[in-house]
């Protein structure tokens, strides 16, 4: 699985705005044979902060996803919203673990 998160520096006047303006990138991500997940966070200390957790089964998923009609007008569209470049981790990984130091039993 490649597994990949970013943190997204929205300006202030949009911040409030980010979950409806990312929504038809999300909502068409989210539909991709290939992606197993792709959601936003809002950070409570940074508010203008979002952060996206996202992952792909496989490299080809990967190259499908930023190959896309929709990553391309986003890559378009969305700079425009930011105050700053976003950061980036992008990783392969086998799949989650569970955290042990909090089980539920």
């Amino acid at each position: 699985m490649i597994f990949i998160t970013a943190k997204f520096s929205v300006l202030p006047a949009h911040a409030d705005a980010w979950p409806e303006i990312s929504k038809d990138f999300t909502s068409a991500t989210n539909a991709e044979e290939g992606c197993l997940f792709f959601e936003w966070s809002r950070s409570i200390e940074e508010p203008c902060t979002y952060v996206l957790i996202e992952a792909f089964r496989d490299d080809e998923s990967g190259a499908a996803h930023v190959q896309s009609a929709h990553f391309r007008e986003a890559c378009e569209k969305l700079p425009g919203y930011l105050s700053a470049t976003p950061d980036i981790v992008n990783v392969k990984v086998e799949g989650w673990s569970k955290l042990g130091e909090l089980a539920v039993s």
